[in-house]
Order: structure tokens, then C-alpha cells, then sequence
């Protein structure tokens, strides 16, 4: 299974190293020096990391055949993506991948349906699950612990507590 790891960013200085934008709970595991990473656009791929570092908070890449400004600008929004056993799991007990969450069902406390997760929409302040409701209408609920307290992947069910007002039908399409 193929999983989006980072996004490239922009290049920094003048030796080929590149931010990148992590999209992986695991970076150290799956960004680490030696890893070789398909890419998309898939023209631009793969390429092995060869060293990374953390500079003002963001983490640096320099790639295998990267030496100089202009190749790493020519690598810009490429996602990088590692491939991944869809057996394995996160270290973490409270961590998912995106893979393990599509296609849940998802239900309130007290057992009500509220639909089926189609996506994990990865923002900037936070995680956000789609969920498509049985009227083919979709509300977005944000994926943190007070909102979501429970997942069952053997039952293949997510419970959901969500604010007054998230689920009711008029303010859905405000979310």
C-alpha cells in the first residue's frame, strides 16, 4: 500500500536541500537517511533520502542526485509516498492511518448512524474526518479525541461526540 508521507516545499540554499511538509506521524521511520520514496508526479521519482534535518522547526531533505538550487526547485509540491505492509501498524495505540479510517462507520454514542468516513482531509490546524451521510451529504468532523473518543477497527466503527449543532441538517453545509 502506498501512503503520502511529505510534500516538497521550497528549495533551501543553495546546495539542494529541501523543507518538506510532513503528512506522517513516524518521520523519523519513514523519511530517514536511505529511504527511497516514490514520487507524484512519478516522473520526478523515486528518490533516496540521503540526509535530513530540523532548521527553525521544519524539517530539511537533501535527496541522492539533488546538488544545487535549481534541481531542488524542480522538485516543488512533489508528494513524496512510501510504500507500507496495509497489515502494519502505527507504534502509537492512539495513532491511524488515513487507510484504517476510510470506510468506517460512524455512529453517536447512543448508537445512531451518521454515515461512513470517505476521507481524512490532513489542514493545517488540524485533521479533519469526511463523513457521507445516507442523504449523500457530507459533514466534516474534526479528528481529535474529544470529538472522537472511540475507534474499533474489528467492529469497523468510529463513535463520534460531536458539539451541539455539527450533525443537525441545516448547518451541515456551514461546517
Amino acid at each position: 500500500m502506498q501512503l503520502v508521507v511529505a510534500r516538497i516545499g521550497r528549495a533551501h540554499g543553495i546546495k539542494g536541500d529541501l523543507t518538506v511538509e510532513v503528512r506522517t506521524d513516524e518521520p523519523e521511520l519513514r523519511l530517514g537517511p536511505g529511504a527511497v520514496l516514490m514520487t507524484d508526479p512519478p516522473e520526478r521519482g523515486p528518490l533516496t533520502v540521503e540526509t535530513g534535518r530540523v532548521h527553525s522547526g521544519r524539517l530539511l531533505l537533501h535527496f541522492e542526485g539533488v546538488h544545487d538550487r535549481t534541481a531542488a526547485e524542480e522538485l516543488r509540491n512533489t508528494l513524496l509516498i512510501a510504500e507500507v505492509d496495509p497489515e502494519e501498524q502505527p507504534e502509537d495505540p492512539e495513532e491511524f492511518y488515513d487507510h484504517q479510517l476510510v470506510d468506517l462507520d460512524v455512529t453517536t454514542a447512543d448508537g445512531t448512524a451518521v454515515g461512513r468516513v470517505t476521507e481524512v482531509a490532513h489542514l493545517p490546524s488540524q485533521d479533519l474526518l469526511v463523513v457521507e451521510r445516507a442523504d449523500g451529504s457530507e459533514v466534516m468532523i474534526p479528528f481529535v479525541s474529544e470529538f472522537v473518543p472511540e475507534i474499533d477497527l474489528e467492529e469497523q466503527r468510529l463513535v463520534v461526540t460531536p458539539p451541539p449543532g455539527l450533525l443537525d441538517d441545516d448547518t451541515v453545509d456551514e461546517v
